[in-house]
């Protein structure tokens, strides 16, 4: 199989992006402290290793490049135009050059300078030579910024390229755009081609995988081709040539007989005939498509003609009707079109040099006629009889007792007889005493037999208690059914009563528990305020002095101010009106604030100020737990050490802040 992993090749990054990659890499991975005592030799080497590791990392990305891009000249044919159409091969080859010239650049760059530092005579000089190396094989690097960006442009493309298999068994659909090609491949793969009512809806190759014959099979969509010279054709119509030119494969030249392409029945044959030699030693169908709009009865005479034609130029070449619509016609195009390549790939193998290999291990006689009389095959008598008596030697070799047990149970199973269990196994089981075949085989349960344990007068027992059941039916059965008993008295009646009402009470006790935390009044039968209510009752005719007196003392004030002012307004507290910052009437606001239930407290719910306290230290100490388990995590905004000293530790001078 021919298959190349064009998305297994390494992003090319920009030159920019290039440059900080290898420097970045050079500072992290080579010696970047120098000593004050340190010899010249020592400075003369340290350099010198930078400067090799450089150009090292340099030419192993280079490297790279040019290894992993295809080379045209040694990948298929069919991929190698493919790339031609859509890359430019001049344009590609002259990136990859400019790329192989650039590492020989580096290298001979590298090796100039490391010459110069091995006669470098101070810390100062070694260091500008360094930098100068350095900055040269950037420089080299930035002028190849064009070809960076194209052959990364490239890779993404190719790595969204269909992967095709030039040489493995091909169905390719071919013709007019708005034909119905990507319809067929929808119904006969599993792909899903966009299908749009206009032209040049697919504008790339298409590749679905479908199985004939328990084999895979490939079927290509290629777009619409027009009919011009091939110089005026644009690229998505060179696709479509390059795959017809270079693959081995059944070609599907589709035909929209009922014309709703845009395109006549003698246009589509025109350009038949301009893409004909692209067709030669190819199995061919002529799929006329669309039946459901106009079938192919229902053509012109000179329409017809012009497809005879077709038919009469090509002998390896079938005329097919079908529509994707209806579905009608289409598996019999799909198996037509696989068998013909099918063939020419068997035909193919014959022709090749194993045949000769093989035909050098066998004989073939082939005999020669001596007249023209024609001999039918004959079987001698004698040699029937022979043949017979020997099958029936061959019977008689079977055994006596083995025939016999066949006959009884044929013969059983013919009766019907209701004991026949079919073929009986055990006769064949082979065991030190042939008494014990057709034992009982024991069941076994927690390393006890059970049959063990089987009562021995089971049978008699189950037998008594049959009998013992059947009498009691029988007396069931004699005895008169129960008569209604005399009605109840007075004193059973009262009784009953007094049950039913304790039992009622019950009920609606347990149904005022479930709603004591709803309100029993909805809100719209609800009076506001205290005079509202005192109007209620009034109109109402009830008289509402002591129980407007019982609200106010138990309703809860809405702020000191106001409290402080009903009480010395209601005289709660023998206080002077002239004097309400003094602290007496201080005192007897908090006390009576104290006695009132604080603020969110419900009688309902908790039913007095204690209650409440325990619940609110409850609540307290319950979510200090959930505070000490979610105190901190990777959720949290913060930043526990503000100078962690993996960041700001490492090879950086005094002074200086440059990463490199």
């Amino acid at each position: 199989m021919v298959s190349y992993n064009f998305k297994s090749i390494t992003v090319v990054p920009n030159a920019n992006d290039f440059v900080d990659i290898v420097l970045t890499r050079t500072q992290r991975k080579t010696p970047t402290v120098v000593h004050k005592g340190y010899k010249i030799s020592i400075l003369r080497k340290f350099y010198m290793r930078k400067v090799k590791f450089t150009q090292q990392t340099i030419t192993d990305k280079f490297q790279l490049f040019l290894t992993e891009f295809p080379v045209l000249d040694e990948i298929h044919p069919f991929y190698a135009d493919l790339m031609n159409v859509l890359y430019d091969k001049d344009h590609y080859k002259l990136a990859l050059g400019q790329i192989n010239a650039a590492r020989r650049l580096v290298d001979n760059i590298a090796s100039d300078y490391i010459r110069l530092l091995k006669y470098g005579d101070s810390l100062y000089r070694c260091k500008q030579l360094k930098r100068a190396a350095l900055g040269r094989m950037v420089k080299v690097i930035r002028r190849l910024g064009p070809s960076l960006s194209y052959l990364e442009q490239v890779r993404q493309h190719l790595a969204r390229l269909p992967q095709i298999d030039p040489t493995t068994r091909t169905l390719l659909v071919c013709g007019y755009p708005n034909v119905g090609k990507s319809s067929f491949m929808n119904k006969v793969t599993r792909a899903n081609v966009d299908v749009q009512p206009y032209a040049f809806t697919t504008k790339s190759l298409f590749v679905g995988h479908m199985d004939y014959k328990f084999l895979r099979w490939q079927v290509i969509d290629t777009p619409g081709i027009l009919d011009h010279p091939v110089e005026d054709r644009n690229v998505i119509e060179m696709q479509s040539i390059t795959a017809l030119a270079h693959l081995m494969c059944s070609v599907l030249f589709f035909i929209d007989i009922s014309e709703t392409c845009g395109y006549s029945i003698e246009q589509q044959i025109k350009l038949f005939d301009s893409i004909s030699p692209l067709f030669e030693n190819k199995p061919l169908v002529f799929v006329l498509n669309k039946i459901d709009i106009r079938r192919v009865e229902e053509l012109k005479p000179e329409e017809t003609s012009m497809i005879e034609n077709l038919k009469n130029r090509f002998s390896q070449c079938q005329v097919l009707p079908m529509s994707s619509v209806s579905e009608e016609g289409v598996s019999t195009v799909k198996k037509i079109a696989c068998d013909m390549i099918l063939d020419v790939r068997v035909n193919m193998k014959l022709r090749g040099v194993k045949r000769d290999e093989l035909l050098n291990r066998m004989h073939v006689s082939i005999p020669v006629p001596r007249d023209d009389i024609s001999r039918l095959p004959y079987v001698p008598e004698s040699v029937k009889e022979a043949a017979e008596s020997q099958e029936k030697e061959e019977y008689k070799k079977v055994s006596r007792k083995k025939l016999a047990e066949y006959e009884e149970q044929q013969k059983l199973y013919h009766n019907m007889d209701p004991d026949y269990r079919g073929v009986d196994w055990k006769q064949e089981y082979t065991l030190e005493d042939n008494e014990w075949r057709y034992d009982k085989i024991p069941e076994i349960m927690d390393g006890e037999n059970i049959s063990d344990w089987v009562d021995a007068d089971l049978e008699s027992k189950w037998g008594r208690l049959e009998q013992e059941e059947a009498e009691l039916l029988q007396q069931i059965a004699i005895t008169p059914k129960p008569t209604l008993k005399d009605p109840l008295t007075n004193e059973e009646l009262f009784k009953l009563a007094i049950i039913r009402n304790r039992k009622a009470k019950l009920i609606r006790d347990g149904r005022m528990k479930k709603l004591r935390n709803h309100r029993l009044m909805p809100l719209q039968h609800r009076v506001g305020t205290v005079s509202n209510f005192e109007e209620h009752l009034k109109d109402i005719g009830v008289d509402a002095h002591k129980a407007v007196e019982y609200v106010r003392g138990h309703l809860r004030p809405r702020s000191k101010y106001r409290s402080s002012k009903r009480a010395l307004s209601e005289g709660t507290a023998s206080i002077d009106p002239e004097k309400k910052t003094s602290a007496v009437s201080r005192r007897a606001l908090r006390q009576s604030l104290s006695r009132l239930p604080k603020p969110g407290v419900s009688s309902t719910s908790f039913g007095s100020i204690q209650k409440y306290n325990l619940a609110k230290k409850l609540e307290k100490r319950a979510m200090a737990v959930l505070s000490r388990r979610g105190g901190s995590g990777p959720g949290d905004r913060s930043i526990p050490q503000l100078k962690p000293k993996h960041l700001f530790s490492g090879k950086r001078t005094v002074g200086s802040t440059d990463r490199r």
